[in-house]
């Protein structure tokens, strides 16, 4: 869940991941069950929601199963080595073009979103969206990753992304095990394009400036909430929505975007090729965009910028994504 920069095609960066999911695909069929709608995600990412799925499942009489990833290039290897097992999959925008180039995922029919006037132009009628050949994607949500602050250790809210590689917190910042991230971050902090950073030196040294820092990685949510719960973390780098959901469940934490800037992010639904539920897919895609998943979404405690403007009047007034 990083920026808008186009990612770089298939390398040897992909072989270790895929190893461990070759294996653990093993155990998946070949062929999805016809009663079956397969969702590939994030857990806990909205797709998932019980309250929503079982409105879905009982509209449709179609169960949703969901099988989940620690990072995008599992996606890619879980799409090259199941093909024809998920119907949709939840992908950040900078990754689309490439899954389109790889020959990973089918043209959406929008004649079939009944949503999909509603969604927000910026977001809808994109490049990495909508090519010559078809639309491939259809935009989900958005949001930011920036940092948060334990409201035990700080009095008032940090303005500068300097507080991470502050000594007053040596051994307390918990940090996302994402190399984008990582790299994005360093070079907002040193005045660079986080898009196009000029001088990676310069960011490398930043980042080794940082290791003294770090009190633990995480790659999930639920990582990230076990460090916090711990007391282990005063900053980190984190989700807007997710840090609405974490103070809504009462920890002491809060949100704070620096003088620097922060990371936005943008996620769109797409169908893989090669789906055997294509009708299922269309109709999984438009409930997830519509003001109705969306309201059950924030209830349930946080969460991100939905693309549908028609839906976003039911954001509290004073969340952190609606700001």
């Amino acid at each position: 869940m990083s920026g808008n920069n186009k990612s770089c095609r298939p390398s040897l960066r992909f072989i270790a991941t895929g190893i461990q999911v070759a294996v653990s695909m093993l155990a998946l069929s070949a062929v999805a069950s016809a009663d079956e709608l397969h969702v590939l995600n994030w857990k806990g990412w909205g797709t998932d929601l019980p309250a929503a799925l079982e409105v879905f499942e009982k509209e449709t009489g179609t169960k949703v199963v969901h099988d989940y990833i620690s990072s995008y290039p599992e996606t890619f290897t879980k799409l090259h080595t199941s093909p024809g097992y998920y119907d949709v999959i939840v992908l950040n925008v900078a990754f689309v073009n490439q899954a389109i180039d790889e020959g990973l995922l089918e043209a959406v029919d929008v004649s079939k979103l009944a949503n999909y006037k509603d969604l927000v132009p910026q977001m809808r009628d994109v490049p990495t969206l909508v090519t010559d050949s078809g639309v491939y994607g259809v935009p989900w949500i958005m949001g930011a990753t920036s940092v948060t602050y334990n409201t035990k250790t700080f009095d008032k809210a940090p303005d500068s992304l300097e507080v991470l590689w502050d000594p007053k917190y040596e051994g307390r910042v918990c940090w996302r095990d994402n190399p984008e991230d990582s790299v994005r971050f360093a070079a907002l902090a040193l005045g660079q394009n986080p898009d196009k950073p000029e001088d990676m030196d310069a960011i490398g040294e930043k980042l080794r400036a940082l290791k003294p820092q770090i009190k633990s990685f995480w790659k999930s949510e639920d990582e990230w909430r076990k460090l916090h719960v711990a007391n282990e973390c005063d900053l980190s780098i984190f989700w807007t929505a997710s840090a609405d959901k974490a103070r809504s469940d009462g920890m002491d934490v809060q949100y704070f975007i620096p003088k620097e800037g922060a990371i936005a992010y943008r996620d769109a639904l797409l169908i893989p090729a090669g789906s055997k539920q294509r009708d299922n897919a269309h109709k999984f895609i438009d409930f997830m965009t519509s003001k109705q998943f969306y309201k059950s979404w924030v209830e349930d405690g946080g969460a991100p910028i939905s693309s549908n403007a028609m839906a976003m009047e039911v954001l509290p007034a004073d969340s952190s994504a609606r700001t």
